[in-house]
């Protein structure tokens, strides 16, 4: 069933619809919302969200509960291509939990979280930005990884990245939702601008998963769920680039470094020369790569879950 969570009407007669397909089983169970569509040019989600749609209306006896499936928390950034909320210079996923009958976004912000706050289980789910590619992971703040961990590793990924409190911002969705008791996993994959299939198979499988373990679904699942490694805040090493250039990629994310491996070098167009050579400093599994080859001193090129 198709339902409108927010509308609100826009110049030319053009409206703001924020939509949710809300698939009801039988009686018992549980509510999961899987919510994306945060940030306009991450589009990972969007193929999860109609591998789920499809699916799950063709399985309707086997679902006890509700799925409620959010495409697109930002369906203007998603249409022009843009990551934030457009006309208002601001990032969605920093004005949460909203307030009632004020702005455009904070007004869309407060009817999301109102709408969602009864739920049991929310998945998040985030692409990268267009810089990075990120093998699928979950993050989760060390203040609810007690909580949450143990359902991330139904979520067949490859990490569960558990921060520090302080890296994660209270005016997050899964902050607020979190805060009002709703179990909220953000998943990260892939790259901004680009959907990978292989990925939203993996989280789509990883979703049924936690649903049967929850009581959710009846079913059967697909694939053989793999489990997520574990990282705490100190496990991952950061490379950052120490010359401006070109960044040519030598390894893939997922690859498995060992000290002293050449990750990728940064060159120079102008004068041919080779500026820079970024090194891993410490085994371990590329989890983050440089998508986007203009760098500057400083820019993010790697990230290395140490051994």
């Amino acid at each position: 069933m198709i339902q409108t969570i927010f509308s609100a009407g826009l110049p030319v007669d053009e409206k703001l619809l924020i939509q949710k397909n809300s698939i009801r089983g039988h009686g018992g169970g549980g509510r999961l919302c899987v919510v994306t569509g945060t940030h306009g040019d991450e589009l990972e989600g969007q193929y999860v969200c109609y591998l789920l749609s499809e699916f799950l209306q063709r399985n309707i006896d086997k679902i006890h509960g509700t799925i409620d499936i959010y495409p697109a928390l930002n369906p203007l950034g998603i249409d022009s291509i843009t990551r934030g909320f457009p006309g208002f210079d601001l990032d969605m996923n920093r004005i949460f939990p909203g307030a009632e009958n004020k702005s455009l976004s904070d007004s869309a912000a407060f009817q999301i979280i109102d709408d969602i706050k009864s739920a049991d289980f929310a998945i998040d789910i985030h692409a990268s930005n267009i810089f990075l590619r990120e093998l699928p992971q979950a993050r989760i703040n060390v203040n609810t990884a007690d909580s949450l961990v143990r359902y991330a590793e139904m979520l067949n990924i490859d990490l569960v990245w558990v921060h520090p409190a302080a890296t994660v911002l209270e005016s997050t969705l899964a902050h607020s939702l979190n805060s009002l008791g709703v179990k909220t996993i953000v998943v990260e994959m892939g790259v901004g601008m680009r959907i990978t299939p292989e990925y939203g198979v993996r989280l789509f499988d990883g979703i049924l998963n936690l649903m049967k373990n929850v009581g959710i679904y009846t079913g059967e699942v697909g694939g053989a769920i793999s489990k997520p490694r574990i990282v705490d805040g100190d496990g991952v090493a950061f490379v950052n680039a120490e010359k401006s250039g070109v960044f040519l990629p030598e390894k893939s994310y997922g690859n498995h470094l060992d000290e002293g491996d050449v990750i990728g070098r940064i060159v120079s167009p102008l004068t041919g020369a080779t500026l820079s050579v970024a090194k891993a400093l410490q085994p371990g599994l590329l989890m983050t790569i440089r998508a986007y080859p203009i760098v500057y001193e400083g820019s993010l090129l790697a990230r290395i879950v140490k051994d």
